[in-house]
């Protein structure tokens, strides 16, 4: 998520033993039968998904507390020269790390350096998986390069990257990763749940109003909050909360939400913007509109800029131009609150009762509401928003639209 969910990196996960020593094959060919022999079962945290390895291999710390990434395992050979990573990219749930199998081999791409060698191989047989396939090729991390078999595949339930590196990749290495993958495993972790909120048309109302974020998160715009409120989501919630907002508790929450509702964006942006009109900003050409701000605020060049950039907003919209992006904002935090157990899921429904209300009053459809948050986006972010916008459209088309719900419907306390 590019806003307030923090989108994880996965550059710095890759930092096994292999990176400290000489990789080294594990001995003459040996078939796969021989291989399982000498395994045994090695699970994800979580307990989702499971592969066999060596006897005497040991799993390796990924430095992955605290991201609630509890579905990847990392594991060595004793000896350091041989390494296995099982990567899980469940297809819901609050970590959204890969939206599909192409998202997920680029990840495998760009943060390891992976590149195929251009040669076809059969897929290996893995139980329960679908669309298997197979990439080899070398990955790099630092200085290291070893040579890595990479197996790709899905099932109902999540997409996979299974990757065995070593220093070469013979028949031996190739029949115990084909081994490795004969016993996977999948368990699905039920996701516990503590909202209680029906799919209402007010509910859908409130999940309408950020569904663009929601969508772009990963997560599911048809139920309140976008994912199941758990420890898991709470955690990440809370995490997300602090880099992106400064929300640490109840306090904080408190005083940010009230920002927001009083102030926000929409209070610089039209202040800003007045006193450029009041010193003559429509008076002057376009060309020398950079210099005329420099002249009348204490600014550098690039403030300079981002206010002739904005005032286009202002000139066709007025002073109002951008009040939608902190209102949407404003809903989107409560549900936020909430899964960060900030707000009980009572008093984030209400709050949101009481502002979705008044921004029915400033606004007369979804189109005008997300168009205004746009443009908040735009002068926020200092970008383009064309692909919020794609994502609106596309949302729009949808059988499961979210904006299906009137824009004026009788909004209501249905919890």
């Amino acid at each position: 998520m590019k806003n307030q969910f923090k989108k994880l990196s996965l550059v710095v996960i890759f930092v096994f033993a292999m990176m400290a020593t000489a990789l080294q094959g594990c001995g003459g060919p040996k078939t796969q039968e021989e291989h399982l022999a000498e395994m045994k079962e090695f699970a994800v945290p979580n307990g989702s998904a499971s592969i066999y390895l060596g006897n005497d291999w040991e799993v390796q710390d990924m430095g992955l507390e605290g991201t609630g990434i509890d579905f990847w395992l990392g594991a060595a050979s004793k000896s350091g020269g041989q390494i296995a990573m099982l990567l899980q990219f469940p297809k819901s749930g609050a970590v959204q790390l890969a939206a599909d199998m192409e998202e997920v081999k680029a990840t495998i791409s760009e943060n390891y350096s992976f590149s195929a060698d251009g040669e076809t191989y059969e897929a290996p047989a893995v139980p329960g998986m679908t669309n298997v396939e197979v990439a080899v090729g070398d990955v790099k991390v630092d200085t290291t390069t070893a040579k890595a078999y990479i197996v790709y595949g899905e099932t109902d339930y999540a997409n996979y990257a299974i990757m065995f590196a070593a220093n070469k990749l013979g028949e031996n290495e190739i029949a115990f990763a084909k081994a490795a993958l004969s016993k996977f495993t999948e368990t699905p972790v039920e996701e516990e749940d503590s909202t209680t909120a029906e799919l209402t048309d007010t509910i859908r109302w409130f999940n309408a109003s950020y569904a663009v974020l929601t969508e772009l998160n990963g997560w599911d715009y048809n139920r309140f909050a976008g994912i199941a409120a758990n420890d898991s989501s709470k955690q990440l919630e809370q995490e997300s909360l602090k880099e992106w907002w400064d929300v640490s508790d109840r306090a904080s929450a408190d005083e940010t939400l009230d920002w927001i509702l009083t102030e926000g964006h929409r209070t610089g942006f039209a202040d800003n913007m007045k006193t450029l009109q009041e010193r003559g900003m429509d008076d002057t050409a376009e060309a020398d509109r950079l210099a005329f701000v420099k002249d009348n605020f204490i600014v550098n060049d690039e403030e300079a800029q981002e206010m002739v950039d904005s005032y286009p907003l202002f000139a066709e919209y007025g002073e109002t131009a951008i009040d939608g992006w902190d209102y949407c904002r404003a809903l989107n935090l409560l549900s936020f609150y909430y899964l960060a157990g900030y707000y009980t899921e009572q008093e984030a429904l209400d709050k949101s009762l009481e502002i979705a209300k008044t921004v029915q009053e400033k606004f007369g459809s979804w189109d005008e509401l997300v168009d205004s948050y746009l443009r908040g986006y735009q002068y926020w972010a200092k970008e383009s928003s064309d692909e919020r916008r794609g994502i609106y459209e596309d949302l729009k088309s949808r059988e499961d639209n979210p904006y299906a719900v009137d824009f004026k419907t009788p909004l209501e306390k249905t919890w």
